[in-house]
Formats: structure tokens, sequence, C-alpha cells
């Protein structure tokens, strides 16, 4: 069976518009043509495509075709600007999932010196990163997960290690007595409300969680600041502790036990053969080499 590539072509704009009319504005035709063009693609799948909510979603099945489009657009483009046709000097834009400790600590670096290439980041959990892959939204992601997405590799990155820390004073003062008690009646400073990193570390220890007293802190660069400032603990990760360590503005908890926690991260893209996808990837690799500890 055939795939018409109008027809997906157009689910995928349907998609990225949110809705039917503005998906038959940007191609220049009817929405009456978009409906047709869809409701074909799904009597030619034998599938349901499209949930006919505002915005439009894809459904599972949909993703796999909207994946496949984003993935046909991208090669058509690297065919177009090899072949020197119209459009070759556009610039290549490459959009990657990247969780918020490995954006503020060590995957900047890896974009410097990549002629031509553009990206497009977008900031998510590293538990959630694949979940944008799998919706065919971005090209590769930073991902805690070493399952393939369907039409995807995964290469192992390293391990980024996390340090619970405290101000000199909060540790002096909140956190005295066993650790797993302190902690669990002391503030703590969480990313988000689905953040659980905190409270799975005192279950480690023994205790039942985090205490319930939280600082919510949504930027990587923030949450090390507000511990830093004595608001609460947290969990930090080691690029950005060790310096305020040594200048005695943190301290780790657990006296005479190393005590951290190791969070392994994998670089997942799309099976693509594309250059721009390719060179992004190796100096992706090549950073978290030397960043991250080994896998």
């Amino acid at each position: 069976m055939e795939l018409p590539l109008d027809q997906v072509r157009t689910l995928l704009a349907v998609v990225d518009e949110g809705t039917f009319d503005a998906a038959a504005a940007a191609l220049h035709v009817t929405p009456s043509a978009v409906s047709q063009r869809v409701k074909a693609l799904e009597q030619r799948t034998g599938r349901v495509l499209l949930q006919r909510s505002k915005p439009v979603r894809p459904t599972e099945s949909g993703e796999v075709l909207v994946r496949f489009a984003r993935q046909l657009a991208r090669l058509e483009r690297d065919a177009r600007g090899e072949l020197g046709m119209s459009g070759a000097g556009e610039p290549t834009r490459v959009s990657v999932a990247v969780n918020a400790d490995s954006l503020a600590t060590w995957f900047l670096r890896a974009l410097t010196g990549l002629p031509g290439v553009y990206v497009e980041l977008r900031r998510e959990d590293e538990d959630h990163t694949a979940a944008l892959l799998r919706e065919g939204l971005v090209m590769a992601a930073v991902t805690s997960s070493p399952d393939a997405v369907p039409g995807c590799s995964v290469r192992a990155l390293g391990r980024m290690r996390y340090l619970p820390v405290a101000a000199p004073e909060f540790a002096a003062t909140r956190l005295a007595g066993a650790l797993p008690e302190a902690l669990a009646g002391a503030p703590v400073v969480v990313f988000d409300r689905v953040d659980d990193f905190q409270d799975g570390f005192v279950r480690r220890l023994g205790g039942a969680g985090a205490s319930a007293l939280r600082h919510y802190v949504p930027t990587s660069e923030g949450f090390v600041d507000a511990v830093t400032e004595g608001l609460g603990w947290g969990m930090v990760p080691e690029p950005q502790a060790v310096p305020r360590l040594r200048e005695g503005r943190l301290v780790r908890l657990g006296e005479g036990r190393e005590l951290w926690v190791d969070v392994p991260l994998f670089w997942q893209q799309w099976k693509l053969d594309s250059p721009a996808l390719g060179a992004v990837a190796e100096a992706v690799l090549r950073t978290a080499g030397g960043a991250l500890r080994r896998p």
C-alpha cells in the first residue's frame, strides 16, 4: 500500500496548524479539500489518525505518519541543498528536546562550531523528552530512556551525577539529626509539581519522602541559586554544585557518607541519513564524553 504524499503532508499541516481551516490556509486549498485528504488517508490506513479536538491532536497511529512526514520534509530539504536547487541557501534547522540541567551545564557547548546548522531547542524533563520524539515534534532528544522510540536509534551519553546539598547555615539549623527524618521535615527546592527526584532520594535513605514544605523553581540556574540562598535543600548537578562547594557556599549532606544519585542519559534520534542531524549528533556525543561520567 502506498501512502500518497499529498495526503501525508496535509495531515502534518493539520497537526502543525491546529485546525483544518488553518491548514487549508497554509496549503492554499479549501477546508473541504483538507478534510477529504485526511479522510482518504484514514481510509487507506484503516486507522483513525486525528483527534478532532481544538487544537487537533494526532492519535498513536497519526503520530507515526506525522513523524514520517517530518522525516520526508527533512530529506527533501537535504536533497535540494545537495543538488543546488532553490532553497539551498536556507539555514538547516534541527529540532532537539533536552532537559534543563543538560542545557545549563554542557549541552550548549556541543552546538558551537557547527556552520550552517541552526537548532530549535525544546526544554523538557529527561523522562519526557522521548514523548516529543514519538510525536514527531523533534528530530532528536537527550533522554533518560535506553529504549529506542520506534524509528529512532539510541546511544549512551554518560551519567549526570546529582549531589544532595544545602547552604551551610540551612544545614546547621534545619538538618540536624538523622538525615532521613531531617529531610522529611525541612523545606526542599523542587523543579515543578511533577519533580519527584528529591522524594526518591529520601526514600532511598529509608524515609517516606521529602517534606511537603516546597519551593517550586522551574529553571536549572534558579534552582541552584535557591538552594544556595538557603530556601531549602536540593539535588544539584555535580558541575553546578562543585564550584559552590569549593567556595563554601554549599555543603554536602550526609556527614561521613558519599551520597549521590547518577542519572544515565541517552541520545535518541531519527534513523535518517541527514548530514545536519549527523553533525549535531557527533558534536553532542563528543561533548558529553568530556562532560558526563562514563556510561
